[in-house]
């Protein structure tokens, strides 16, 4: 027996594998196999990831929904509260509106006296108003009178009074061309 260097066989004849036929086609066959079961693999845990994700998505959007309804609320109860201030703020200035007389108007007391018409007027109540008229001490000459009754005094001063009780004189005093 010969031994050849080059692995044997005649120069002519074509190499072939070291497998036989029948063989070849099960090696095939495993390899379009592991191609296919890579391909199939893939996809699976394609579809694993996307519903892992999808998962996180909608625990996303249930805890964005959850926190939109706990704004909506307080943005509700907000609302509902400056109604509320609001309506306070219409009463509190409807008070201060009664308290606080119209430009010109003055409340006095009896022997109550006050600087009025931007200081051009001294007028005061004198004494406790009686039944029908009330009388008014205005820069320093007391006049007595009725209620609607106005009074000239000085040039471009008028001074009437409006209403009375026994408590008090209301009483409106205004000069021409005083400042506004």
């Amino acid at each position: 027996m010969t031994y050849r260097a080059d692995g044997g066989g005649s120069p002519n004849r074509p190499r072939r594998w070291p497998v036989s036929r029948e063989s070849r086609y099960v090696i095939l066959v495993a390899c379009i196999a592991v191609v296919l079961g890579a391909f199939v693999g893939g996809h699976l845990y394609g579809r694993y990831l996307a519903s892992r994700e999808e998962r996180g998505q909608e625990n996303a959007i249930e805890e964005l929904r959850a926190d939109s309804q706990k704004l909506k609320t307080h943005a509700d109860d907000l609302s509902a509260q400056i109604t509320q201030l609001q309506g306070r703020l219409a009463a509190a200035r409807a008070t201060v509106d009664l308290i606080t007389p119209a430009k010109d108007t003055y409340n006095f007391e009896p022997n109550q006296t006050r600087v009025v018409a931007d200081g051009r007027l001294t007028v005061g109540l004198v004494g406790s108003p009686g039944n029908d008229n009330v009388t008014l001490n205005i820069n320093g000459k007391q006049q007595t009178v009725s209620a609607g009754q106005v009074l000239n005094v000085e040039a471009n001063c008028q001074v009437s009074l409006q209403s009375f009780d026994m408590f008090k004189a209301v009483v409106t005093a205004s000069c021409a061309g005083q400042k506004q």
